[in-house]
């Protein structure tokens, strides 16, 4: 393929030695004279989009296509001599891999701001795991890969990685009252944010098919404080808990006869156990079954389709999604101007929001404030 290929069709086809390559560009090197009549072959993970003259085609999927171009074999040099000997007529194919990528991890680079309605503002640490799925390669590669020879899930984690962080600092805000109420509550938290996280990945042609808190880790204190109350309930009164702490102390004292003296001293002040990293433990995987191999779910109404479906037979919206109003996230057509259900400008970029409070930078849609807490 390219310059020095006049008279072969081409034999498309690519393999991801790595399993981490989301999407590849063939040719890797700018566009190429993709000839009438070559061969795209896509594997079943795959799906393969096709650009001819700088716009998308059409979407393969599994299989062997013939690809249609303007490049016919050495006739295309002969016209191609008014651009010295090379074609007008550009063409590329946009391999995506359509498997579920395992083992995302996500976490607070900084302590988020959490308002605690028995603590007060208290900073708190949390992280987890994530599973991602292209299910519109087209808005995918239009809205994230762009021009790029290719598109690996290193150069995207950070960016969504960051994105959980703040959504999930919404979620608590509206779900959480108390970080004493954390115990037991992780497969439930976990759930409510991937449908949050759902509706920002679907601007992008992504899925979240899994997501998981391993651990939302307050201070040090505040730890403290929760292993104190947890023990208040296994006693009648403070005189109790007191009156256990005391033997605790000067059995440890006992045991260590050299430093007794300062022992006795420093074991009322020692006597907390151990931090709770114990309780926040990895929870169960949903059980929500994803889509069957042979179906596709319709972007704008959510039915369930046939996989080889060009069009909803439920609302007509066609299932190839170009693109999305950065507004509302309605589905846009490709040559929209502006979007039927709110009337944004199609060509408007999302901005960029301040906190009111704190004037740090925040996501558009955010409720709260990773800096201060505070609702917006």
């Amino acid at each position: 393929m390219g310059k020095n290929n006049a008279v072969f069709l081409e034999m498309i086809e690519w393999f991801d030695p790595t399993g981490e390559e989301m999407v590849h560009r063939i040719p890797e090197k700018g566009s190429g004279e993709i000839k009438f009549g070559a061969q795209l072959v896509v594997r079943e993970s795959q799906v393969g989009v096709f650009f001819y003259n700088g716009k998308a085609i059409q979407v393969f999927g599994p299989g062997r296509h013939t690809l249609k171009t303007g490049n016919i074999p050495v006739l295309n040099k002969i016209m191609a001599i008014p651009w010295g000997f090379t074609s007008p007529l550009r063409a590329e194919v946009y391999y995506v891999n359509m498997k579920v990528f395992t083992g995302w991890k996500w976490g607070t680079r900084h302590p988020v701001a959490f308002k605690d309605s028995e603590l007060g503002l208290i900073r708190i640490r949390a992280f987890g795991q994530f599973t991602v799925q292209v299910v519109q390669p087209l808005l995918f590669v239009n809205s994230i890969v762009g021009t790029v020879p290719s598109l690996s899930t290193m150069d995207i984690t950070e960016y969504f990685s960051d994105l959980l962080v703040s959504r999930l600092n919404d979620h608590l805000g509206e779900h959480l009252d108390s970080i004493f109420n954390l115990p037991g509550t992780y497969a439930e938290l976990s759930k409510g944010l991937q449908q949050r996280l759902q509706q920002d990945l679907a601007r992008f042609g992504l899925a979240m098919p899994h997501m998981f808190i391993n651990s939302i880790t307050p201070p040090q204190e505040v730890q403290r404080a929760i292993d104190d109350r947890s023990k208040l309930g296994l006693f009648k009164d403070l005189g109790d808990l007191t009156r256990l702490k005391t033997a605790m102390a000067v059995e440890k004292a006992a045991d260590n006869p050299a430093a007794s003296g300062q022992g006795m001293g420093m074991g009322l002040g020692m006597m907390m156990p151990a931090m709770l990293s114990q309780y926040f433990q990895p929870q169960a995987r949903s059980s929500e079954a994803s889509p069957t191999t042979d179906q596709q779910i319709c972007p704008d109404c959510g039915h369930s389709l046939s996989r080889n479906a060009h069009f909803c037979m439920y609302c007509g919206h066609q299932i190839l999604v170009f693109r999305k109003c950065t507004n509302c996230a309605k589905n846009l057509t490709p040559n929209a101007k502006f979007c039927v259900r709110c009337g944004t400008p199609a060509e408007q970029k999302e901005s960029s929001r301040k906190c009111p409070h704190c004037s740090a930078d925040i996501l558009s849609n955010s409720v709260f404030c990773n800096q201060c807490g505070e609702r917006i």
